[in-house]
């Protein structure tokens, strides 16, 4: 990562540089990028103090520990002495009850921007993703970071991000003196399953006919160092984070060696809404739609403020084939090993498109019940 440009200051509401080294408390610290970004801030000469909170300990010893659920009002005394919240306490899991995951995300935020208020924090970051702005066919490539959130709650966690981002908004005027910043990241690669990544699981990769996919990523330590920007107020506000640029499908199959499969929008579409209405996969047919449409974005304020992505989006998507390898996904649904066998990459193929017999099966398996 390139040094900060020495001409521009932390971003502060007064424009001046910080004066002391900040404490920062990091929430889902034991796991994923939040135990990442945990050991990294332990790690800085310009970090005083890290306040880890999770249920369970991670293995940061520098870190202050304490162990709790985000949605508990006893955080806001854990949060007591900390200068900026980092809130990475958010469940996106693919397999988790949809209902229990807005439940949790939602409370969750709320709790922790309520506390830090109530703490005396002055910053609270909160990490969504570019998906906040919609897939769309009319989008700018790429969009400016100040464009209109076009998103609907129609894909995978989308709705909970979306009301996070409102309460984020909401928490300066009701509490003044609170400021919130917004980090929103790329496709994420590094350990992570998502329906994005799944896609690149499949035997062939879904083309549906007439779409504009175009293909952005962000490799976890890229956002990981920009959290750490966004915890040390170098930049402020709501900003995207990725690689540079973007790759169009025809640069992905090249890459990949995975040649596509184009369908009809409506046979796409409809099959996707079916299957997880019946509960064979985990991906609404929303997913599908930032696989056809643009929602690159530009990520020029980090760019301004001096930081500089370490991946580009060729190496991060060589990332994930290597992270993928070996796995078999059909329409966003994982296959163990013997189906996989037994299926075959033809046979999935097939399986993607002839999904009427597992609807029909599956209606009658209800009927039977």
């Amino acid at each position: 990562m390139s040094s900060p440009d020495p001409n521009v200051r932390a971003a502060r509401n007064d424009g001046s540089a910080p004066s002391r080294r900040p404490v920062v408390a990091v929430t889902g610290a034991a796991l994923g990028i939040g135990a990442l970004l945990t050991r990294r801030l332990a790690a800085s000469e310009e970090i005083k103090q890290v306040v880890a909170i999770d249920e369970r300990r991670g293995d940061v010893s520098e870190a202050q520990w304490h162990l709790l659920d985000v949605r508990d009002p006893a955080i806001a005394e854990k949060l007591r002495g900390a200068d900026v919240v980092v809130h990475l306490a958010v469940d996106l899991d693919l397999e988790t009850d949809p209902a229990a995951r807005t439940a949790y995300n939602v409370r969750g935020a709320q709790t922790v921007l309520t506390a830090a208020a109530a703490a005396g924090v002055h910053r609270v970051v909160l990490c969504t993703s570019a998906m906040v702005y919609g897939a769309l066919p009319d989008n700018d490539v790429p969009l400016a970071e100040d464009a209109e959130l076009r998103a609907t709650a129609e894909a995978t966690g989308v709705g909970d991000l979306l009301e996070i981002e409102r309460l984020g908004r909401r928490a300066p005027r009701a509490h003044p003196g609170l400021n919130v910043t917004v980090v929103r990241p790329a496709i994420l690669v590094g350990g992570t399953d998502t329906a994005l990544t799944r896609y690149f699981e499949s035997p062939r990769l879904l083309v549906v006919a007439g779409s504009r996919p175009t293909w952005q990523f962000c490799h976890v330590e890229d956002l990981v160092s920009a959290l750490e920007y966004a915890a040390l107020e170098k930049v402020e506000g709501e900003f995207a984070v990725g690689c540079d640029g973007w790759l169009e499908q025809e640069e992905v199959e090249e890459l990949t060696g995975i040649r596509r499969m184009e369908l009809p929008s409506s046979v796409a579409l409809g099959a996707a809404s079916r299957l997880h209405r019946l509960g064979l996969t985990p991906s609404p047919a929303g997913d599908l739609a930032y696989t056809m449409h643009p929602w690159v974005v530009s990520g020029s304020r980090l760019h301004d403020a001096g930081w500089r992505p370490q991946w580009t989006n060729e190496e991060v998507l060589g990332e994930l084939l290597e992270e993928v390898a070996g796995r078999h996904t059909v329409a966003g649904r994982r296959l163990g090993r013997k189906d996989a066998t037994t299926l075959g990459a033809a046979g999935a193929t097939v399986a993607l498109v002839g999904t009427a017999a597992l609807v029909r099966r599956a209606r009658k398996a209800r009927r039977r019940g």
